[in-house]
């Protein structure tokens, strides 16, 4: 039956195609990192995207290279912040920098490297904490922090040296104060700081690392990597560092089984000694393969030399034309290209420093003659052989043929050679083209081969010195050359830095006053847009050509205008407004500069108040027209209303008036100058004063005391009438108190009194009394409308008196009855 997969196993299966889509896409492998880790970063990216199986998800991936490159920044997990654990930076102050700056020559710089900087946080919180303790010391050395990390984007934030307000959280005011700029919203690290802090791109897995350091800095790093890469890195940062070197680690990370590698200063927070021991495993350089054995046909990556031609398919042909024997291809440098067969009885790996040269990994025994016929192979093009070659393997001896072959090929590059290892006594039937040294078996003929090659090799060695040290006078020259045009290259760069300094602050000084302009002038966009959309007043904005450039809310209501309708004409656009002359008035105003102002109705009978003017700039430069719509029509119905209600009071045949809170007389109308035989004119301009008698006026001003409201009115100084030279004097007292009722209030209506009226007459009037208020309802002013009821209280009186005589007969009748 077929086994069916898990989910696990499914996962497994595509997660493979994951890793190469992403080395494929970005050069970055991350199939060392902790397989969990990688599952939910994935699983979130499926979720991003709504993708329920992995499978889709890889061909999804397959089809969209921004994804790959998404879901590369995601497996990039750059969580820090500044002081970070502020308890394990105090344990770094006072236990390791403190000692280290003291031990530190003054011309010898300190070497730091944060690994996975990210942005930056990490190594400018060291800065920070190196420049106090330098600072407290009283002593200054030269500082070199290198901050690496995988993602450039990070990098390049970290390079700006530039943070939000929110670091405020994690930095204390004093280091603020100290090395911050505060510009804005943001934090910018002082340029002292900035300064000891080299920002790289660096692959940690592929990329070779730094060296000579003092301290090394890989805080929650290890965490997303298994155990095969982090015993890989732990021996590499040991390497590293110098002799009694810092290694601060993350709280959740340690060193494992590297015990002897380093001793422990702090086991909370994982920091670290370097111990001086000999590592007991090989340093696993970035991007040197190590060399563990060789087996036949390993698979080297697949090259090509000369015109393409492949190192595999040249090696294999040459072997199986002409050999059956172990082999290796070797380059002009005697660094090994391939190997083919069982090579470890002949070759073993390096000591000390990695390498693939053939004369480091020859084997006891092998390496004067191997080095002799690869110099005489170069140099004569000729194949070389050495027979009863002895090599040495573990205590055992054993004779071999050596054979050293040139390739030389119209397309092969020059310096090519098939080294051979025969146990064979003969060799001349393999190789007929050789140059064979063959000698007697005696142990004096052994003696002189030994001789021989021995000179052999001096001789090799001498020519191969005289030729390097040719090499090198030259390479010296060159040297010498080169360094003198860095010398002028490194002056004309200084020059060029003073000078990009100074250009950088006037930048920076007109940077900031154009940030500045810009804030005011966003701050001024701002606020016209909210005026213009909060305002009730209609308003269109034209340019020169009278093509519309913006518009306010509120001229919907008469133009159909909508955003598409910006640079449009004004003519093309229809309105709701009923009045023709608009475009050809717009244009006048535009010709002419003269503003115009008319009301017009719309459609809907609403009445606006239309002006149009020129739109001058502050240069004042004439750049369009504005055209306004203001909403009159509440006015226009109250102007309506007031000028009826002023026919109304005009033609009225009752007397109505109005009078101020003293009594003054401000309104008169035909009624009243018909009534009481003076003239608009002469009721309000006439005083009081002319019409009192002389015994009467000192009366007659006490009585209108009361109506001043606290106000003292010098009534002799009036040019206007008070209603109380109307009043007979025994209506007067009754008057005022009802001019005082209506000021509290009071609603007075159908009162009777009596007038006195220019020809002297008395007349009988009827009363309503209105009270007249402002718009926050303060009594202003009192309306009287008067009725003459004269004829009517004649008759009553005439009836009265009627009555009162024929009871007055009566009972005189029954007296004499």
């Amino acid at each position: 039956p077929t086994e069916i997969e898990t989910p696990k196993e499914q996962f497994q299966q595509h997660l493979h195609k994951i890793f190469f889509l992403i080395r494929s896409g970005t050069g970055h492998d991350f199939s060392n990192y902790k397989q969990n880790t990688i599952r939910r970063r994935i699983e979130r990216r499926l979720a991003v995207h709504r993708i329920e199986k992995i499978e889709d998800y890889v061909h999804y991936l397959q089809k969209t290279p921004t994804e790959v490159e998404a879901l590369f920044k995601d497996l990039l997990i750059g969580v820090t912040h500044f002081f970070r654990d502020p308890e394990a930076f105090e344990i770094l102050y006072k236990y390791t920098l403190l000692d280290l700056l003291k031990s530190k020559k003054a011309n010898s710089p300190i070497r730091i490297w944060i690994v996975g900087c990210a942005t930056g946080e990490e190594a400018f919180s060291i800065a920070m904490l190196i420049s106090e303790t330098m600072d407290e010391l009283k002593k200054h050395s030269e500082v070199q922090i290198f901050a690496s990390d995988l993602d450039n984007d990070a990098i390049d934030y970290g390079r700006m040296a530039i943070y939000p307000e929110s670091i405020a959280a994690d930095v204390s005011l004093e280091r603020l104060n100290r090395f911050f700029i505060k510009e804005d919203n943001t934090y910018k690290i002082k340029k002292q700081v900035r300064e000891m802090v080299v920002f790289t791109q660096q692959n940690l897995i592929n990329d070779p690392p730094f060296s000579r350091l003092d301290m090394v800095s890989c805080r929650n790093l290890l965490i997303y990597m298994d155990q095969q890469l982090q015993k890989k890195l732990l021996p590499l940062f040991h390497y590293t560092l110098n002799p009694n070197g810092i290694l601060f680690l993350g709280s959740s990370e340690s060193i494992g089984e590297f015990t002897n590698y380093f001793s422990v200063i702090d086991s909370k927070w994982k920091i670290f000694k370097r111990n001086e021991v000999m590592l007991d495993k090989m340093v696993n350089y970035p991007n040197i393969p190590f060399f563990d054995s060789y087996s036949t046909k390993q698979q080297l990556p697949e090259k090509t030399v000369g015109d393409g031609i492949n190192l595999r398919t040249l090696v294999e042909k040459i072997v199986f034309d002409d050999y059956t024997l172990p082999c290796v291809l070797v380059n002009e440098k005697h660094d090994v290209l391939y190997f083919v067969g069982h090579t470890d009885n002949y070759l073993k790996a390096a000591t000390g420093e990695p390498s693939f040269n053939v004369l480091k990994m020859a084997r006891e025994g092998l390496q004067h003659k191997l080095s002799a016929a690869l110099h005489r192979v170069i140099k004569q093009q000729n194949t070389i052989t050495y027979e009863g070659v002895q090599v040495r393997k573990n205590g055992d001896i054993q004779s071999i043929n050596l054979i050293v072959r040139p390739l030389i090929g119209k397309h092969l590059p020059h310096g090519l050679s098939m080294i051979i290892f025969d146990k064979q006594t003969a060799t001349q039937k393999i190789m007929p083209h050789k140059t064979t040294e063959v000698e007697s078996d005696p142990q004096i003929s052994n003696l002189e081969q030994e001789l021989q090659s021995t000179r052999e090799y001096l001789q090799t060695t001498i020519e191969e010195l005289e030729t390097s040290n040719e090499e090198l006078k030259s390479t010296n020259e060159e040297l010498q050359s080169v360094n003198e045009e860095l010398q002028s290259s490194n002056e004309e760069m200084k020059t060029s830095k003073e000078e990009l300094q100074s250009t950088n602050e006037e930048l920076t000084t007109v940077n900031a006053e154009l940030q500045s302009k810009l804030d005011e002038l966003s701050q001024a966009n701002n606020d016209i847009n909210n005026l213009l959309a909060s305002t009730e007043i209609g308003t269109i904005f034209l340019n020169n050509n009278l093509h519309i450039k913006r518009f306010t809310p509120a001229i919907k209501k008469l133009f159909n205008l909508i955003p598409s309708d910006v640079d449009r004409q004004i003519s093309d656009i229809t309105s709701n407004i009923l009045y023709e002359n608009l475009y050809a008035d717009t244009k006048t105003v535009l010709d002419t500069l003269v503003r115009k102002e008319i009301d017009v109705q719309s459609q809907a009978g609403n009445w606006y108040s239309m002006r149009i003017m020129p739109y001058r700039t502050t240069d004042n430069i004439i750049d369009g027209v504005v055209i306004t719509f203001v909403d009159v029509t509440e006015v226009k119905t109250s102007e309506k209303l007031i000028r009826q209600l002023a026919t109304i009071v005009s033609d009225s045949n009752d007397a109505i008036m109005i009078q101020d809170l003293t009594g003054i007389i401000i309104s008169w109308n035909k009624g009243a100058e018909k009534r009481y035989g003076y003239s608009e004119e002469e009721a309000l301009k006439m005083n009081i004063a002319h019409f009192a008698t002389d015994d009467k006026r000192l009366e007659t001003l006490k009585l209108i005391e009361p109506l001043k409201a606290g106000k003292i009115i010098e009534t002799t100084e009036s040019k206007k009438r008070n209603i109380a030279h109307f009043v007979t004097d025994d209506k007067k007292q009754e008057t005022l108190e009802l001019i005082e009722q209506i000021k509290a209030g009071k609603v007075i209506e159908g009162v009777e009194t009596k007038r006195i009226s220019k020809n002297g007459e008395i007349l009988d009037v009827s009363l309503t009394l209105t009270k007249l208020v402002d718009e926050s309802g303060n009594l202003i002013a009192i309306a009287t409308m008067e009725r003459d009821i004269t004829k009517y209280k004649h008759a009553q009186r005439k009836s009265e008196k009627s009555i009162a005589d024929l009871k007055k007969e009566l009972a005189e009748l029954k007296a004499k009855s």
